[in-house]
């Protein structure tokens, strides 16, 4: 029964905001008040102006109609939905629906829903709903008017410039001596001075993690891709600063950097690196054409975010909000026996 409930917050504020809320503990003899034939269609909407009212079901003297159903269905997420094809599992969502309005109607009555924690998650509910409309207020981004686009474009051009990025690969060694005979043997690999390959070299020398990982020879010691190191964005946790910034030393691709890179490792201790420029991608500056949709997106979620925003200013002239300082200020959180280093 359980798998159900993450999809119930309408049909707690139904059982919530019905009328007569207080007066439905006296159980009738049958509680589940539906015939197989409802519970047997395919109900995904009200077939008709007073479908909607049909009774499913009666709680007391509490229903649960056609509406309230088709509610809890389409409220939840598609692929939830889905598993409400079959007959039985339409009738287990019913009996779900029972039980959530008689565990409200009884937490009412032992006063849970006077108690602090409960108050605010209902508010923190009803938040999210008002919210919610509110968004839906501003345009999809296909609604977005395409001189908006353009303009945005025009204003934002430097966001749209998509630097060179370079794909590192390296041999990650424990300490200097063994960082410069890899980098001899390295240099040797790539003046042709010696049979074998880097991927070899990399899978008997890198102490790196995925050094040998079950990959192709020619991927191995593969970092990933980098932007240049003044570049905020196209960070790489695999690949530290220092490599990063030595990787664009690199002239060109397939060389091998000519000295060995000291970085930290992850834990702190020092680890050196012998870094290879695998593959250069060109900066590209992105035309409005390959640009548009992300603006769209962008112009779309910053309407949205207005909208909240001018709810939640609208709300605080028509309530002016006073805080006290002073009290909040005698507000004191225990930290005692938290690491301070965790996330």
């Amino acid at each position: 029964m359980r798998d159900a409930f993450s999809a119930f917050p309408l049909v707690l504020a139904m059982a919530g905001s019905a009328s007569g809320a207080a007066a439905c503990k006296a159980p009738p003899s049958s509680a589940v008040g539906f015939s197989d034939d409802a519970a047997a269609s395919p109900v995904t909407h009200a077939e008709g102006p007073g479908d909607s009212a049909q009774v499913l079901a009666r709680v007391g003297d509490r229903t649960i109609t056609l509406g309230d159903y088709v509610a809890a269905l389409e409220h939840m997420d598609q692929f939830d939905r889905l598993r409400y094809q079959a007959p039985e599992r339409r009738k287990d969502l019913l009996r779900e629906m029972i039980d959530v309005m008689l565990l409200a109607d009884e937490a009412r009555d032992r006063g849970y829903d006077k108690d602090p924690v409960t108050e605010q998650e209902v508010r923190e509910i009803v938040r999210d709903a008002v919210l919610k409309k509110a968004r839906q207020a501003a345009p999809a981004p296909n609604d977005i008017a395409a001189d908006e686009v353009s303009a945005y474009y025009e204003r934002h051009k430097a966001d749209f410039h998509d630097p060179e990025r370079r794909r590192v690969s390296a041999i990650v060694l424990p300490n200097a001596p063994a960082a410069a005979s890899a980098l001899d043997a390295a240099q040797k690999f790539v003046d042709g001075g010696s049979t074998g390959s880097w991927g070899d070299l990399v899978r008997t020398r890198s102490i790196e993690s995925q050094a040998k990982a079950n990959v192709p020879i020619d991927l191995a010691g593969d970092l990933g891709f980098v932007n240049p190191p003044e570049d905020a964005h196209g960070l790489n946790t695999r690949v530290p600063d220092e490599v990063r910034a030595a990787v664009f030393e690199v002239t060109h691709v397939g060389d091998v950097l000519p000295r060995v890179v000291k970085a930290a490792s992850p834990d702190g201790r020092p680890q050196f690196y012998v870094v290879k420029l695998a593959a250069r991608v060109d900066g590209h500056d992105r035309s409005l054409q390959e640009a548009e949709r992300s603006i769209r997106v962008k112009l779309a979620q910053d309407k949205a975010n207005a909208s909240e925003a001018q709810l939640i200013d609208d709300l605080r002239k028509q309530y002016p909000v006073v805080v006290d300082e002073a009290a909040l200020a005698r507000v004191r959180v225990d930290a005692t026996g938290l690491d301070a280093s965790a996330p």
